[in-house]
């Protein structure tokens, strides 16, 4: 178990028991009762949610539709629905699997992982060409947005903005043009990567060379090669 996961699973395993608890009737209301369905919860947040060490997490409880009438129950299984993962806004799935009426709701939540990443250090217009003057660490919230945050200055020295951010606003992926590392026509380095060895050679970019794009390259023999540009007119290619 990481760290940083306790906390994480705790406040998860309150917020749905103090929900699940509130359906169960007078006579389940026991602390035996109680002491299982926190056991469950506690469990499924350990196995879910499991944040690297040194990151922070904080889960929000947001509401169960006000117009649900919930039948007694006295077993509550709480589980966490196909396809949802706990990160950013999600929910978990509440069922009744033992009551006069079974039932099955889902229950909004809010996690929030908190690490330290690449902030604007003062607000700057769309189309900066980024300096690690521009540049601040700061603790953010991970999950906020969908797009990966930037931690290392060097993803991010020598890249332009594509919109204006604020001052203190995070740095995220989705936020900057790709680095082009050379264009169509220019001659490159071809570095060929295989187990236990490498072998270079040159050829000459048919395609620009995008950071994170597939390019296309003709080798010295005529022969056309697809590889990933991993530097300045250099291209590698994984064998």
């Amino acid at each position: 178990m990481k760290p940083n996961a306790v906390p994480a699973a705790l406040a998860l395993c309150l917020l749905l028991l103090a929900v699940a608890t509130a359906s169960l009737p007078a006579r389940a209301q026991d602390a035996g009762a109680t002491a299982v369905l926190a056991e469950q919860v506690r469990s499924l947040a350990l196995k879910s949610s499991q944040p690297a060490a040194g990151l922070r997490v904080e889960v929000e409880a947001g509401a169960l539709d006000p117009r649900l009438k919930l039948a007694p129950c006295q077993q509550i299984e709480p589980y966490l629905p196909t396809g949802f993962k706990p990160w950013g806004r999600t929910r978990v799935g509440l069922r009744c699997l033992q009551g006069e009426k079974k039932w099955n709701v889902y229950l909004p939540i809010t996690v929030k992982v908190y690490g330290r990443a690449l902030v604007a250090a003062s607000a700057l217009p769309a189309g900066t060409v980024l300096t690690a003057a521009d540049l601040r660490e700061a603790e953010i919230d991970l999950a906020a947005d969908p797009a990966a945050a930037l931690t290392d200055p060097q993803e991010a020295i020598g890249r332009s903005l594509l919109r204006m951010v604020s001052a203190g606003e995070d740095l995220r992926q989705n936020l900057l043009r790709a680095r082009q590392w050379f264009a169509a026509g220019e001659t490159v380095q071809l570095v060929a990567v295989g187990p236990g060895f490498s072998v270079q050679s040159e050829g000459q970019a048919i395609t620009p060379g995008l950071d994170g794009s597939p390019v296309r390259v003709r080798t010295e023999s005529g022969r056309i090669v697809t590889g990933l540009p991993v530097g300045e007119r250099r291209v590698e290619l994984r064998l």
